[in-house]
């Protein structure tokens, strides 16, 4: 049989016409270390702004008087104080993410805090915390949520109902054309 060597040439390295990554979308102007820096400060933040400790009137959850006394005040309210600032962490996250090569540990620790935050939200948080989301926010939030998605079975440490339910709200809230546009943008996370 003859050698079928030319189905190992790559065609796209003999083309002057080919369209590489770093002509899709223009560099960050802060750099791989810039970024990174930045990804590892807004991934701090947010876990901080998830896992807030109780704080009322100078006292933190340590000190049980403040605890006992709020209890009574703020029964009804107990609960949505405990969770942290789900929405300003989301908010942290969403603005600024890591685009283009080489800033791939910025894109990892940027994911692992949004996911940190989609598991520590209820399902029934969700449509409020969204509808306070801009466009580009809900955009780049679907983003994740596909990335997410395509790590399942990878070992990511996230539940696919969870992201799906954020999907299905997400949906419910910004429309179809959020899908449309993560799915032409050509900026990947």
């Amino acid at each position: 049989m003859a050698e079928y060597a030319f189905r190992k040439i790559d065609i796209d390295a003999l083309d002057e016409d080919v369209i590489l990554p770093s002509d899709l979308y223009d560099p960050d102007p802060r750099g791989a270390q810039g970024v990174l820096d930045d990804a590892k400060r807004k991934s701090t933040e947010a876990r901080g702004l998830v896992s807030r400790p109780i704080q009322f009137c100078g006292w933190t959850n340590a000190d049980s008087l403040a605890v006992d006394l709020c209890w009574y005040i703020l029964k009804a309210d107990w609960k949505l104080i405990n969770r942290g600032d789900i929405a300003g962490a989301l908010n942290q996250i969403l603005t600024d993410p890591p685009y283009g090569e080489g800033m791939e540990e910025a894109r990892n620790l940027t994911t692992q805090a949004l996911l940190l935050i989609l598991n520590s939200t209820r399902a029934t948080d969700i449509p409020g915390i969204l509808k306070n989301l801009k466009q580009d926010q809900q955009d780049r939030l679907m983003a994740y949520l596909y990335k997410g998605m395509a790590a399942l079975g990878q070992g990511a440490d996230i539940s696919g109902s969870v992201l799906l339910t954020w999907h299905e709200k997400l949906t419910e809230v910004a429309g179809v054309g959020c899908i449309v546009r993560v799915m032409t943008d050509r900026r990947t996370l």
